[in-house]
C-alpha cells in the first residue's frame, strides 16, 4: 500500500512539472509576441505631450485610423514638452510591450536614438510624426513641412509691417526638429527676402505659455520699436498674445502657429493677426496608416507631407480652414 502511494505521488509530481512547463511556455509566448490581447496588431504611439489641444487632435486622427484599419493603439506623452527624460521612459515602456509598430514624435531628435535602434534591431517598424529624428531608422515621417510653413509666416509678417522694421521670435525649443525648422524657416526667409527687416531677438519658452509670456514681455521692453513677433507653436503663440495684452501693445503684429480655442479667439478679437495651422488630425491618421502598411510589409513613403495653411479673421470660417483648425 505504501509503495502504491509513493508511486502515485511521484506521478502527480511529474504531472505538475509538465503542466507548469506548459504554462511557462504559454506565458513566454504571450509576452514575446506582438499584437493585442484580441489578436489585433498593436501600435504604441508616443507623442510630445498632452499639454496642448494640438496633441488631442493628433490623437483623434490616430484613433480614426485605428478604427478604420482594425488595429489597437495606445497614445501617450509627457505632461510638458520639456520632459525629454519622461518621454524616454515612455518609449522604453512601449518597447517592453513588444508592439508591432511604434509611432514617435521626438522632443529631442538625438536623445531617443539608442532606443529607436533597439526597435529596429527587434524588427519593430518606427514611424516618426510631427517632429523628425536625425536617423534613417524611421521608415516614414508624417509631418508638416515646418520650414516652408514658417517661411510663409515670415512672408505674412513682412507684408503686414510694410517690409521694414524690427521683429522677434518666441520659439518652443531649440532641440526638436520642429523647433529648429520653424525658427530657421522664419529667420532665413526674412534674411534672404527682406533686407529692411531686422530680427532683433529669439527667445525660447519651452512651449509653455507662462514662460513664453515672460519671454515676449522681456523682448518688448528691450525693443520699444518692435513691430512684430512670431510664436512657433500653440503655447508660444498664446504666451505672446498674453504679453501683448498685459503690456497693452496691441499695435504689434503677432503671427502664431497651430490653432486651439485661445488662438482662434485671439484672431477673432484682433490680439493675434494670423497663424499657420497644421493638419493635426491628418498627422495622427497618416502615422497609424503608415504603421499598418509597414506591419503588412508594404512600402511606405519616406516623407508624408500633411500640409499647412495660413488663416486670419478673413478666412477663419472658410470650409478649407475649418477642417484643419481645432479648439
Amino acid at each position: 500500500m505504501k509503495k502504491k502511494s509513493t508511486i502515485f505521488l511521484a506521478v502527480m509530481f511529474l504531472f505538475s512539472l509538465v503542466l507548469g512547463a506548459c504554462s511557462s511556455d504559454q506565458s513566454n509566448t504571450d509576452n514575446d509576441s506582438g499584437g493585442s490581447k484580441d489578436g489585433k496588431p498593436y501600435i504604441a504611439i508616443i507623442s510630445k505631450g498632452f499639454q496642448h489641444q494640438f496633441w488631442q487632435a493628433v490623437k483623434q486622427g490616430a484613433e480614426q485610423a485605428a478604427k478604420e484599419f482594425d488595429v489597437e493603439i495606445t497614445f501617450e506623452g509627457p505632461e510638458s514638452e520639456s520632459q525629454v527624460d519622461k518621454q524616454m521612459e515612455m518609449l522604453r515602456a512601449a518597447l517592453d510591450k513588444n508592439p508591432d509598430a511604434i509611432g514617435f514624435a521626438a522632443l529631442d531628435s538625438q536623445a531617443a536614438l539608442s532606443l529607436l535602434q533597439e526597435a529596429s534591431d527587434n524588427k519593430i517598424p518606427v514611424i516618426a510624426f510631427d517632429s523628425g529624428v536625425e536617423s534613417e531608422i524611421p521608415l516614414a515621417t508624417a509631418a508638416t513641412d515646418s520650414r516652408a510653413a514658417a517661411a510663409l509666416a515670415a512672408d505674412k509678417m513682412a507684408e503686414l509691417i510694410g517690409e521694414e522694421g524690427e521683429v522677434a521670435v518666441v520659439a518652443h525649443d531649440q532641440v526638436s526638429q520642429t523647433g529648429i525648422d520653424r525658427r530657421d524657416g522664419f529667420v532665413n526667409q526674412i534674411k534672404e527676402k527682406y533686407p529692411n527687416i531686422t530680427i532683433v531677438d529669439i527667445q525660447y519658452g519651452g512651449g509653455d505659455h507662462l514662460k513664453s509670456t515672460d519671454a515676449a514681455k522681456a523682448i518688448m521692453q528691450a525693443y520699444p520699436n518692435l513691430k512684430g513677433i512670431f510664436g512657433t507653436n500653440e503655447g508660444s503663440a498664446i504666451g505672446v498674445v498674453n504679453a501683448v495684452s498685459e503690456v497693452n501693445r496691441n499695435d504689434l503684429v503677432v503671427i502664431g502657429f497651430d490653432s486651439g480655442k485661445q488662438q482662434i479667439d485671439a484672431i477673432k478679437n484682433g490680439l493675434m493677426t494670423g497663424a499657420i495651422t497644421q493638419n493635426p488630425v491628418g498627422i495622427g491618421y497618416e502615422t497609424v496608416k503608415a504603421a499598418v502598411d509597414a506591419i503588412n510589409g508594404k512600402e511606405v513613403q519616406k516623407n508624408i507631407d500633411t500640409g499647412f495653411f495660413y488663416y486670419d479673421k478673413d478666412n477663419i470660417d472658410d470650409e478649407e480652414i475649418a477642417a484643419v483648425i481645432y479648439e
